[in-house]
Parts: structure tokens; sequence; C-alpha cells
């Protein structure tokens, strides 16, 4: 029974942060959401930012269960790279959370939602980080730093994606920045097969 009361506690903060942001997320309005008393709350989480760690980290083992989705063993790494890249940065832009804890960020720089934010991006870095091992143990991507490799092409593909979208009319096409990414990042990481 207390697993499911902590589980309802989640999902109505989840609610709360992302129609709210953390900031102006109540302990009374998660509440309200997960049809709790407040106290119950603080049965589980000592305070908001604990709360927020905890939906954070849900969020983060969904996003990367998303991008394991899109790896297949049958393609070459950087299709898998690609694909994975695609799908980390379509849920960043579709997750309401995720979209909520930017646009708090920019706007008041809340510091527990910037240590949230940097928490996700280690992540992400990290699970590229790790298929970039993966391909230079299969002999497919060239001995390199993964952390900096992976770093380059996570900023990369957000600076494609997402940025381009600030300043230009139209939006880059999927199959545009993985010529792109070929042409440059992939070309001089991957081993010819």
């Amino acid at each position: 029974m207390q697993v499911d009361r902590k589980q309802e506690i989640l999902l109505g903060a989840a609610k709360s942060f992302s129609m709210f942001g953390y900031k102006a997320t109540t302990m009374e309005q998660v509440a309200k959401l997960s049809n709790v008393g407040k106290g119950t709350i603080y049965n589980f989480f000592t305070n908001k930012e604990e709360l927020l760690q905890e939906v954070v980290i849900s969020m983060i083992r969904e996003m990367k269960a998303q991008a394991e989705q899109t790896l297949s063993p049958n393609s070459s790494f950087i299709e898998n790279a690609h694909n994975a890249l695609m799908k980390l940065l379509q849920f960043r832009e579709r997750h309401l959370l995720f979209a909520k804890l930017i646009e708090e960020e920019k706007a008041i720089q809340t510091p527990a939602v910037k240590q949230m934010l940097v928490k996700i991006e280690g992540e992400i870095v990290t699970f590229l980080a790790d298929r970039l091992r993966i391909g230079i143990e299969k002999k497919e991507v060239r001995d390199c730093n993964p952390d900096l490799v992976a770093y380059l092409l996570f900023k990369s593909y957000l600076a494609m994606i997402v940025d381009w979208q600030l300043t230009h009319d139209e939006a880059l096409h999927q199959d545009e920045i993985l010529e792109l990414f070929k042409e440059t990042i992939f070309r001089g990481i991957a081993i010819a097969p």
C-alpha cells in the first residue's frame, strides 16, 4: 500500500511541476493532485527538492528506455547514434516536465532546477559515451575520448534541432541532420565497414 501512495505522490508532483514549474509548486498542490494529505508526502520525501529529484530520476529512466528501443544490432554505429540522439531530443521537446524545467531555468534560474537540468544532460552524455565505448570495442568507432565526443554530439544535435529553429523559419528534417553529421562529426569518428 505504501508503494502505491509514493507512486501517487510522484505522479501528482510530476503534474504539478509540469503545470506550475518547480518554484511555483507547493506541497499543498502536490497533496491535492495526489489525493493524499500533505503530511503523507513527508512520510516519503523530506522536501520539495527531494521530490523533484525523484521525479526527474523517473523521467531519465523513461528517456533512456525510449532511446534504447531505437538501437538495433543490425544497424551501424552512425545510424544507432543518430536514432538515439533524435529520440532523446524528441523526448526533451515533448515531455512537459522537461520543457517546463528548461523554461523555468531560462526565466528565473532556480538553482534546484538548474541542478536537475545538469543531471539530465549528464545522464544523456553518459548514455552516449557508453554507446561510443561499445562502438570502440566493436571497432566501429575510432579510439577517442568517449565522454568528450558524447558531449560534442549531444550539444551539436541540440544546436541543430532546438537552436536552429530559434533563428530560422524552418526546422531541419531528420535526414538533413543525419547527412550533415555523416559528412562532419561521424566521418571523423566512424570506422568504415
